[in-house]
């Protein structure tokens, strides 16, 4: 799993919590072939906006990778629904899994268009730097739900 991400944590909270998940999230998913997790920053210098935030975040999915897009316009899932699209994923084989999460202004059209699924935590619009939070923790709730541990409850 790859999470693809416009911006830099550069420390504080958010860093600490998406470290804290995405190593839960290995140390669950190892037994399950699944994991582990990195997070991939780009950073647009130049101030190119959308289009050339897509360009960056292109280059940090890794080759052959199944592509997410976080964007609220996708389809909301149910923690057990995302669970089992990472466990069939797995199950065909698919070696990676990007999640790009855009910057402040969201995600280009073009590379929206290219994702093979888009996926919204609903209707609000949630900060970019949370989001990562949201998907590092959803990736270690999906690994755990497949792992039939306790830490998902219905």
């Amino acid at each position: 799993m790859t999470i693809c991400a416009v911006g830099r944590l550069r420390g504080g909270p958010e860093a600490v919590l998406v470290s804290d998940y995405l190593e839960r999230f290995g140390k669950t998913g190892r037994g399950l072939g699944l994991g582990p997790a990195e997070c991939r920053e780009v950073e647009d210098r130049k101030g190119g906006g959308m289009m050339a935030e897509a360009k960056l975040l292109r280059s940090a999915v890794p080759e052959g990778a199944y592509r997410i897009v976080l964007d609220e316009r996708g389809t909301v899932l149910r923690s057990p629904e995302f669970a089992k699209r990472l466990g069939d994923l797995r199950d065909r084989g698919v070696r990676d899994a990007a999640l790009m999460i855009g910057g402040a202004d969201g995600l280009a059209k073009d590379l929206r268009a290219e994702a093979d699924l888009a996926i919204s935590f609903g209707a609000m619009v949630w900060p970019h730097m949370l989001v990562r939070v949201m998907v590092a923790e959803q990736l270690y709730r999906a690994a755990s739900i497949l792992a039939g541990s306790p830490y998902h409850r219905v």
